[in-house]
């Protein structure tokens, strides 16, 4: 019902250093994610409060001269929809914050019965992933600058121009599968919620594939236009109704007047 990649794949926002590649505004990269950051939202379902998503940024270190992050993720039910359907996910994925590519990537994942972990190790330079899933290795090809379930909504947040007509194009891999997507900036609009009155870009992910509960092209997420670029809403169109993820917690200070 809620799985983690449904609401997230709203994510998007998907993206690859050198396999996206950019139309309408001139792509003004910035660096909108810093590590450090924690973003916290509450998903509901039929305006049902079904779940917890927690998304951090933590510091990596080093490999040889490049600084990495390590992206956190993590969707739990709630105690009333876990006692029929239990969600409890966990993703892990070191990030490039030079080339702004993944390299490792571990999920964790529960939802209802199912216990797996899943295991996915980038190598760019040679164009292919290694996959561990149920004890079984393999080697697969991948596109340049493939991202992952996760990594893909932080290059989004550093590259997309937030204009209305801004577009990209990417590669994500995922269940050792490259899938191509759109992400595409469709107008700015002013949201009000706990993160106070916000301007947005609104972003629809154009996704050619239909999954078990998300329909096709029907995520959208809404980014804070300033420097920092925070997905403050998302919204994913199910089989009935809608999967909506609000930011509750994360957001800066509101800045008093001038």
């Amino acid at each position: 019902m809620i799985r983690l990649w449904c609401w997230y794949a709203l994510i998007w926002l998907l993206l690859g250093g050198t396999s996206g590649s950019l139309t309408g505004a001139a792509g003004a990269s910035v660096q909108a994610v810093q590590t450090g950051e924690r973003l916290t939202y509450d998903i509901s379902w039929l305006n049902i409060l079904a779940g917890t998503a927690v998304m951090e940024v933590r510091s990596d270190g080093t490999a040889g001269d490049r600084p990495r992050a390590m992206l956190v993720t993590t969707a739990q039910s709630r105690p009333a929809i876990s006692k029929f359907f239990p969600v409890d996910n966990r993703v892990e994925s070191e990030f490039d914050l030079r080339t702004q590519l993944p390299q490792h990537m571990v999920f964790h994942r529960h939802e209802g019965k199912n216990k797996e972990d899943i295991e996915y190790t980038f190598h760019h330079a040679e164009g292919t992933v290694t996959a561990v899933r149920q004890g079984t290795t393999e080697t697969l090809p991948i596109p340049a600058g493939t991202q992952d379930l996760i990594s893909c909504l932080y290059y989004v947040r550093n590259q997309l121009p937030m204009t209305p007509g801004a577009s990209l194009m990417l590669n994500v891999h995922h269940d050792k599968k490259n899938r191509q997507v759109e992400v595409r900036v469709e107008n700015i609009e002013t949201l009000e919620g706990a993160w106070g009155r916000v301007e947005t870009a609104q972003v629809v992910v154009i996704m050619p594939f239909k999954g078990l509960f998300i329909n096709k092209g029907s995520i959208r997420v809404w980014f804070t236009t300033d420097e920092r670029r925070i997905p403050v809403r998302m919204k994913a169109k199910v089989i009935i109704g809608a999967i909506t993820a609000d930011l509750v917690d994360g957001f800066p200070p509101a800045k008093g007047p001038s």
